[in-house]
């Protein structure tokens, strides 16, 4: 960090805890002393460049220096070798298809998720399989508070002021980041369907988290069509005619994506067959809805509304652990593309 930028604190954890909460840096939990020495030792991990300029953040505008961001992820303990990841997901969310200005103020309860591809994934020790939605021990808990932290103090969102989110969400806290299980997949990682092999990090505008369960469906084509059937609800985002387009993204635990995978070899054929089931019927929605949804020309053929305008909109990958036949769901905010970028290159 830049000298102007050093503010003398308290070296004590309980005395500095206290600081931070009167200062406005704190997010209710405790927080490690971002002393000069630990923000050194931080960035001579990866030898980064402390004053170089990561991106711009609404709602304040503020430079995000590479400094900033590491004395952020030095107070929630992140890894020190993390640096890389965490400035490659804010350039992810800072892109304007992002629309990272209208989904810190939202009065919605999104929050940027992380999917991590490629060997950093072991080096972070970043969980892709059970708990990895939260719960696992690992770098990736540290990582998305950092990330939080920096939406914080730097980008400025403040609940009630900067962020009208009604209910907010546990992710605003902890954040969401996960690996992908790419060793378990059947498909390609995400990354690399989105052209990005290697370490990579792909943002996604997440409405939080749904767990999709079944004991019943045996064959891959009857698992697609009770998940397909599962993901779409009246009150979901990408209903809403606002929204000129939205995602949703569809995580298979390894039990789920093997036998799926013996029929859909191809992450875009199953996406698709995800998307003819994700609809739900014009006559459901309430008389006053209709004539927006048809005007915003959401109606299909057959008379029924997609969850998303195309099945490409459809994300789908591998994660979680084995036991039982689940799925993850993450539905997205509506105005908002996920983003993916390398890592490190």
């Amino acid at each position: 960090m830049a000298v102007s930028e050093l503010t003398r604190i308290p070296a004590d954890p309980h005395e500095f805890h206290e600081f931070a909460q009167r200062e406005g840096w704190s997010d209710g939990l405790p927080l490690l002393p971002p002393t000069e020495e630990r923000v050194a030792t931080f960035l001579a991990a990866t030898g980064a460049d402390p004053d170089e300029v990561v991106a711009e953040l609404p709602p304040s505008g503020a430079p995000v220096t590479v400094g900033r961001v590491a004395a952020n992820a030095v107070m929630t303990g992140a890894p020190a070798g993390s640096l890389p990841l965490l400035v490659s997901a804010l350039r992810a969310m800072s892109a304007p298809a992002f629309d990272l200005h209208g989904l810190n103020a939202t009065t919605g309860s999104v929050v940027p998720a992380l999917v991590v591809n490629g060997p950093q994934r072991h080096a972070l020790d970043i969980a892709f399989g059970a708990g990895c939605l939260g719960g696992a021990v690992g770098g990736a808990p540290s990582i998305g508070r950092a990330l939080r932290l920096v939406m914080r103090n730097v980008a400025g969102q403040v609940i009630g002021q900067t962020s009208q989110s009604t209910f907010g969400t546990p992710g605003r806290v902890s954040g969401i980041v996960f690996g992908e299980w790419e060793e378990r997949s059947p498909w390609p990682a995400l990354a690399t369907r989105r052209g990005m092999p290697g370490d990579a990090v792909t943002a996604f505008g997440a409405m939080g988290t749904v767990n999709i369960c079944d004991l019943t469906a045996a064959t891959p084509a009857e698992m697609v069509e009770f998940v397909g059937k599962s993901l779409p609800y009246m009150g979901a985002n990408g209903f809403l005619t606002g929204s000129v387009f939205s995602e949703v993204l569809v995580a298979f635990n390894p039990v789920w994506a093997e036998i799926i995978g013996r029929r859909f070899t191809d992450a875009a054929e199953l996406a698709a067959a995800l998307w003819e089931y994700a609809t739900l019927p014009l006559d459901w929605f309430p008389e006053p809805h209709r004539p927006l949804i048809e005007r915003a020309g959401r109606v299909r053929a057959d008379g029924r509304v997609p969850l998303t305008p195309e099945p490409s909109d459809v994300l789908v990958l591998t994660a979680g652990g084995m036991g039982g036949l689940h799925t993850a769901v993450l539905h997205n905010w509506g105005a908002t593309r996920s983003q993916t970028v390398a890592v490190g290159g």
